[in-house]
């Protein structure tokens, strides 16, 4: 998820862009107000038609066939994100998403080379938090060789030059991760540190009331990352935590849901957590949400949306697309004892790409029972800009 992620390829959207992508593999990113930027929301919702696989009921993941593409399924993502730390005390977040979207259920045999029966979209942003600085960057490519891919073994996804692929010898991790825009740039290699947490029942992420409005969702929501980043005119060695999700679906959100607030956090007790909730045009809260608890063992612990608050306090308004967005929330799990406050790294870490959200870095203070507790991790939030919403689907 997320949702936090869903986090975001868009079958309304690859219509207007096939052809740009087909010639010449990156469009340019159009301002908010373009009529080619899109809501998140209105591209995960409404009716696919008919012949996409759906996600009914939980099913037996495999690993490491799972790391890879599942066809027939019209949306797909790989979701990195994470916290970076040089040695001079540099602070960095990073996201590097890939999407990949179907155009077709069947697609028919097409004798021409620039036909293609999935778009790929890349979304990477850089925080450099020591700086105050936030850039975001995309990519846009048809599925075809040398453009954008994504198979397994090995692990690789692609789209055009920014790629996560398994390091030489391997069939999955460790995986090396490789993106740069306009001066900023990542070069780390994540591996985990602990097993694929299923999200949801067994792996089934319910989003709405109908069959089908869900998706198949896995996190790996500790790994180790070491590399390089480039920012501010010079290559920082860097160590620090990511974190993968993993989704495919094909309609995920229900009628009535504008947005979602999606959190990844990683505490210095070894415990970490998914947490997401779906908002409705009436402003109140989704039924359908979900907690995801891992303990410093390992041992999972899962929460509907009756079993945790969140609660939205200061927000920081952005310049440029006029949205409002909470940047320090209250965590309540009151069954886990835990009262957690989320606050941004950085306020202005707003991507105006082809959609509009809000994604970045945060800090973590609170308590876990007796115990004072401290972390990192990412907060996603979609649904503030004016053309996320309303909107009566998904």
């Amino acid at each position: 998820m997320s949702v936090r992620s869903l986090r975001r390829v868009f079958l309304p959207l690859a219509g207007a862009l096939a052809l740009a992508a087909g010639a010449c593999g990156r469009p340019p990113a159009p301002a908010a107000d373009s009529p080619a930027a899109l809501s998140p929301v209105a591209a995960l919702g409404g009716d696919p038609g008919a012949g996409w696989r759906r996600a009914i009921a939980p099913r037996e993941f495999r690993f490491p066939e799972d790391h890879g593409p599942h066809e027939g399924f019209r949306t797909e993502w790989w979701y990195f994100t994470g916290n970076l730390d040089g040695p001079a005390g540099e602070r960095f977040g990073y996201q590097l998403t890939f999407f990949r979207q179907g155009l077709d259920p069947s697609p028919a045999e097409r004798p021409s080379a620039l036909a293609a029966d999935h778009l790929m979209f890349a979304h990477f942003a850089l925080a450099d938090v020591t700086a105050e600085e936030f850039r975001a960057a995309q990519r846009i490519a048809r599925e075809a060789p040398g453009l954008a891919a994504a198979s397994i073994p090995p692990l690789a996804v692609q789209v055009l030059d920014w790629s996560a692929a398994s390091e030489p010898g391997a069939v999955d991790f460790p995986l090396r991760l490789l993106a740069a825009d306009s001066g900023r740039a990542i070069d780390l290699v994540v591996v985990p540190e602990r097993p694929v947490v299923l999200q949801g029942d067994d792996g089934l992420s319910r989003k709405g009331p109908k069959p089908g409005d869900a998706s198949y969702y896995y996190s790996i929501t500790r790994m180790r990352a070491e590399g390089t980043v480039v920012a501010g005119g010079r290559s920082v060695p860097v160590r620090g935590r990511a974190w993968l999700d993993r989704e495919w679906s094909t309609s995920v959100l229900g009628e009535g849901q504008v947005g979602w607030d999606w959190f990844a956090l990683q505490l210095d007790d070894g415990s970490d957590i998914t947490a997401w909730q779906l908002r409705r045009a009436d402003g109140s809260r989704d039924p359908h949400g979900a907690l995801t608890l891992v303990g410093p063992s390992g041992a999972v612990t899962r929460f509907d949306a009756r079993g945790f608050r969140l609660v939205p306090g200061r927000t920081w308004r952005s310049p440029r697309s006029g949205a409002s967005y909470p940047v320090a929330w209250r965590l309540e799990v009151p069954a886990a004892g835990l009262e957690l406050d989320v606050t941004a790294a950085l306020d202005a870490q707003e991507l105006r790409l082809a959609v509009v959200y809000w994604e970045g870095a945060v800090d973590v203070r609170g308590r876990r029972a007796d115990r004072e507790v401290a972390g990192r991790g990412f907060l996603e939030m979609t649904g503030y800009a004016a053309l996320d919403g309303p909107r009566t689907a998904r």
